[in-house]
């Protein structure tokens, strides 16, 4: 597919591979929430995709002087695109969308603060503050927050639990990628936060629900093997392969969040949809 050089540069920036797992969020906490006011979904997808697409904006604002060093094929050290122009696309994006989330719910607005404040944070630190893959984690879970109170029957345990677990997997996966990304004994501790979605699956589903749950759990066990694969084998692996397919199984995360909530096919269709477009834009606009 072919784009012009300005729309792919935005697409780069953007990070536009990652949205279908912020969608993702969204549908899980909003499901966890009740559903329900389907009128709100539109104003929610769209809210949390202009905070996502602000935060990478800005990622690169706050990049440039060491991405000039580092990375000069990114759009703002190239010249594609210039850092006064991302500063002000970025913070209009983020103020954008917590206006747009106003329409799901004071609460989820209210959220959406929270989340933008923890955005810049992210973006500000991550370079130099090792512990920056909590506040990556942390963005995550308000989507949760964010989504759940979007639903009929609003914020409850649920949305704030997955969203914890949704969490943990994020901050396993960036330390993940951290550490292989370096020379030297890898630790496998960031292997184990991977696992809580799967560990709280299982502990809060009884019954059929506990099958259904321990089925989405294999084959998120099984992706999750695939992606790391390397760290047990020795052998030579990109960073950015890991960091893609990791990012991308975002989306089981999410779809054994709702496990109890859907029945099986209604499920598939929406999240291996997800899915399928996540890995499909990683061609397009790699993450990385």
């Amino acid at each position: 597919m072919h784009f012009t050089p300005q729309l792919r540069t935005l697409l780069v920036l953007g990070r536009v591979a990652n949205l279908p797992t912020a969608w993702s969020n969204c549908l899980a906490g909003w499901w966890l929430g009740g559903g329900g006011n389907y009128w709100k979904l539109p104003f929610l997808l769209l809210g949390v995709s202009l905070l996502h697409t602000g935060g990478m904006f800005l990622n690169d604002a706050f990049d440039a002087d060491s991405d000039h060093q580092r990375r000069p094929e990114r759009p703002i050290p190239s010249g594609k695109i210039s850092i006064h122009l991302a500063w002000r696309l970025g913070f209009s994006l983020l103020v954008a969308g917590i206006f747009l989330l106003l329409f799901c719910s004071q609460l989820s607005a209210g959220a959406a603060i929270v989340l933008a404040l923890c955005i810049l944070l992210y973006n500000f630190s991550h370079k130099f503050f090792t512990a920056a893959p909590w506040l990556l984690g942390t963005c995550r879970f308000w989507i949760y927050i964010i989504a759940g109170a979007s639903g009929a029957t609003g914020l409850n345990g649920w949305p704030i639990l997955c969203g914890l677990a949704m969490a943990l997997y994020v901050v396993g996966s960036n330390f993940v990628v951290r550490r292989e990304s370096h020379r030297g004994a890898i630790p496998f501790w960031p292997l184990l936060p991977l696992a809580v979605p799967i560990l709280l699956a299982v502990a809060m589903n009884t019954g059929g629900f506990r099958l259904r749950a321990l089925g989405l759990a294999a084959g998120l066990i099984g992706w999750t093997g695939w992606c790391v694969r390397k760290l047990f084998t020795g052998g030579a692996g990109s960073v950015a392969i890991i960091a893609a397919n990791l990012m991308a199984g975002i989306v089981f995360v999410d779809w054994l969040a709702v496990a109890p909530q859907l029945s099986f096919w209604p499920g598939a269709a929406v999240f291996l949809s997800l899915f399928g477009l996540t890995k499909w834009l990683q061609k397009i606009a790699p993450v990385s």
